[in-house]
């Protein structure tokens, strides 16, 4: 009987122990669960983001690159349309050069109405102090011959020094080796006016008659004397009378009114 009890006291006491460490065993399982839970979130989240945002980043590039495709075209059609606009443009500023041109030669052929004229424009220029010439665009076909007298709207520019077929070379007043006969507008002293090697600005006038009085700023003009250049065109203004210790070497300085590094239309003189 006493083995009995004891049997069964000791069945109860295992039975017990057996339920203390399932309990205790459930509630650490269900702790490492949650734990493993808990890591696995902190590890998986980020994952997870790094995949979402990766995502929409190829999302946003593929929009990205659909409108710099775009963008591009409309780039294109631009650069094409701006070509259009430029050659346009080019068009309208050389049709506007060839109707000041027109007009200057209008403006020209009406103020030199007395004169059998040529009309024509400079294509190249060698402007310097020891050789002063242009090049027109006119030449023998034209009628032009040498010697013919070459004028600007301000006044004279010079004379045809060698034709070709389509092109005539002009030696201008201020070349070193021009002179020009001349008269003074309010003494109508006659006077030689000489391009200079110093300034090819200017114009050295020499010859001048011991009892001329020259003033500063009067008008010359050409004399119509040395076979070459008709009378009355004017050439420039007396800028300064320099006097030395002997009267017949004095001299005075006349400034052409033509610039002629800038004349681009002339005419002329056929006759």
């Amino acid at each position: 009987m006493n083995r009995n009890k004891q049997t069964e006291i000791l069945g109860g006491i295992i039975t017990l122990v057996i339920l203390v460490l399932l309990v205790f065993l459930s509630n650490v399982e269900v702790h490492k669960l949650s734990y493993i839970e808990t890591v696995a979130s902190s590890v998986v989240n980020p994952i997870q983001r790094i995949f979402a945002d990766l995502k929409n980043k190829i999302a946003g590039n593929q929009v990205y690159f659909s409108n710099m495709e775009s963008i591009l075209q409309e780039n294109e059609e631009l650069k094409a349309k701006n070509s259009e606009l430029e050659t346009s443009l080019r068009e309208l500023e050389v049709i506007k050069a060839e109707n000041a041109t027109l007009q200057d030669y209008m403006n020209l052929t009406q103020k030199y109405s007395s004169y059998n004229t040529i009309p024509a424009y400079v294509i190249n220029r060698d402007v310097s102090n020891y050789s002063s010439t242009l090049v027109l665009n006119v030449g023998a076909r034209d009628g032009v011959k040498e010697n013919m007298t070459v004028i600007a709207d301000k006044g004279l520019v010079g004379h045809v020094v060698s034709v070709t077929e389509t092109t005539s070379k002009v030696q201008v007043i201020i070349d070193s080796a021009s002179t020009v006969s001349c008269t003074i507008s309010t003494t109508h002293e006659s006077i030689i006016c000489k391009g200079t090697l110093e300034n090819n600005q200017i114009l050295r006038a020499s010859y001048i008659p011991t009892g001329a009085e020259l003033i500063q700023g009067d008008s010359v003009y050409t004399s119509g004397i040395g076979g070459i250049y008709p009378k009355g065109i004017i050439i420039g203004t007396i800028k300064e009378i320099i006097t030395t210790s002997n009267i017949t070497d004095r001299y005075a300085t006349v400034e052409p009114v033509v610039d002629f590094s800038k004349v681009d239309t002339v005419l002329i003189i056929k006759d």
